[in-house]
């Protein structure tokens, strides 16, 4: 991962502790969450029911799918519960210049 494939994706100030706001960078729906200080960025569409995840609850380090509640770890992807079985994509994601950039 080099510095030039991070992407500018918005102002950091637009996602402020406990918040989430969906992106779109190189054709990808990206959700970036901010939890607990830390930045995560995750692809937005639910690995089990292909729907997007930008409108789930934020919780202890995951994001839930809003139609059948899986729950998908926000530093892995992993899920955590059914009924996704398989894990959701995961950037990188750094702050720069005020900025979030993300690895996509």
């Amino acid at each position: 991962m080099t510095s030039e494939s991070f992407v500018r994706a918005l102002p950091a100030d637009e996602v402020p502790h406990g918040a989430k706001k969906a992106v779109e960078i190189n054709g990808k729906s990206i959700l970036i969450c901010n939890w607990n200080g830390q930045l995560h960025a995750v692809s937005n569409i639910c690995s089990h029911a292909d729907e997007k995840l930008e409108c789930g609850r934020l919780g202890n380090g995951w994001i839930a799918c809003p139609v059948h509640g899986a729950r998908f770890d926000l530093a892995t992807g992993k899920a955590k519960n059914p009924p996704a079985k398989q894990p959701i994509q995961v950037y990188a994601a750094r702050i720069v210049d005020a900025w979030i950039e993300v690895d996509a």
